[in-house]
Formats: structure tokens, C-alpha cells, sequence
């Protein structure tokens, strides 16, 4: 049972309000209940999003490089946070270093440092889910001349191959680890050992052989 199947139960009197042997037991002694905002409502929108859905196809089955998956991975009561980017084809890491925050200014900056360093034709597409901190996705596709995709709300699923590396990272940054303690150096080291191992979609070669491949094919820029 919920905690909104409870809440329903006990405010259900009254027209939504408590009897007022109830309201003495509530340390806010409140009577009326507010019901919560929907999430979409509590957030708002971030400004010309681009869905998912307006994705080209090449990005799906993982035939042409160059498409990003992205996310955070986030510390206690998300204070701090680090930055993840994972290419589909490849299953290439990045990390991106945010000690000061996951503020959208601090992400932007991030995220247009490291993806800079990529060859142009290595930076197709970036999916992202619509948390706030992509509010300044606008200048990262001008900085960097990548375009970005957004996931319908509530479907990690339309991240997958980013949601499974995330799942890799928890081993080296659990949750309840404050992630801001982390240097840039100890994030590199980590996204090595991953481009390091070998994965069996990938026929058993690492992700950095195979980025090695991609990278001196002509046919594939």
C-alpha cells in the first residue's frame, strides 16, 4: 500500500479534511491536504526541446558513429553529480567533472570541454532525458555543432545504452558517496578501465579498439 493510499483514506472525511481528534496528532496540525503537483507542472519545460522521436533513424541501430546517449549520475540528496556520456555504436565513456554542481551553466561548460576534444564526425546526435540541467542545450549544440534529443518523460529506456553504463559506474561511485570528493584524474581513470573492457556486443573487443576502427575509416566520417 502507497502512502497516497493512506493519505486518501484519512483526509477522505469532511470533504478532504481531517476530524479534529486526528488534527491534534499532526505536528503541523494542518487539516487540509494540498495534493501534489504533477512533475511536468512542478518543473516546467525546457525551451525548444527536439523529442526523441525527431531522432534520425541511423541513431537506432548503432550502424553509423557518432550518436551520444547522456545523463547524471547524482550524489546524496543530489548535491553533487557526475556527468556521463556513452556513444551507441562504440559504448565509448566520458565523464564529465562537475565539482562546483550540476547547475545547467556548469554542465553546458562541461560537456562543450569534453566533446570538443571528439573529431566532428564523431558527434552526431545527443539523447538526453529533460531534467534542468539541459537547460542550456542550446548552446552546447551551437559550441559544438551536435544536435540533441530529448526522452519522452519517465522512459530511461530510450537511454538505454547509457542507463546500463550508469549501472557499470555504481560500482566505482556508489550511491550515498559524495561525488563532488572525486578528482578529474580518478573520473579519467575510470572512464579508461570501462573503454578497457571488453563487451560481448562488441564481439569481444573493448570499446576503445573498437573507437580505434571507426576513427581511420573513411567510409565511416
Amino acid at each position: 500500500m502507497s502512502h497516497e493510499t493512506i493519505y486518501r483514506a484519512l483526509y477522505v472525511q469532511g470533504r478532504g479534511a481531517l476530524c479534529r481528534e486526528l488534527v491534534r496528532c499532526l505536528r503541523t496540525g494542518r487539516a487540509l491536504r494540498k495534493p501534489r503537483r504533477r512533475v511536468a507542472e512542478r518543473r516546467g519545460r525546457i525551451a525548444n526541446m527536439v523529442n526523441i522521436s525527431q531522432r534520425p533513424a541511423e541513431a537506432d541501430d548503432r550502424a553509423v558513429p557518432g550518436h551520444w546517449e547522456g545523463d547524471l549520475i547524482a550524489g546524496p540528496q543530489h548535491h553533487s553529480a557526475i556527468g556521463t556520456l556513452v556513444e551507441r555504436t562504440t559504448g565509448f565513456v566520458m565523464l564529465l567533472h562537475l565539482p562546483e554542481g550540476r547547475s545547467a551553466p556548469r554542465v553546458a561548460q562541461a560537456m562543450i570541454e569534453a566533446m570538443s576534444e571528439l573529431p566532428g564526425h564523431f558527434r552526431r546526435s545527443l539523447t538526453w532525458d529533460q531534467g534542468r540541467e539541459m537547460t542550456n542545450h542550446l548552446d552546447i549544440a551551437t559550441a559544438v555543432d551536435i544536435d540533441i534529443y530529448f526522452c519522452d518523460p519517465h522512459s530511461p529506456w530510450q537511454r538505454g545504452t547509457n542507463e546500463n553504463t550508469n549501472g557499470l559506474l555504481r560500482q566505482y561511485f556508489p550511491k550515498g558517496v559524495d561525488l563532488a570528493e572525486f578528482s578529474r584524474g580518478e573520473l579519467e581513470a575510470v572512464a579508461a578501465e570501462l573503454n578497457a573492457r571488453p563487451r560481448k556486443r562488441l564481439s569481444w573487443q573493448s570499446p576503445v579498439e573498437i573507437l580505434a576502427e571507426v576513427l581511420s575509416d573513411p567510409v565511416l566520417r
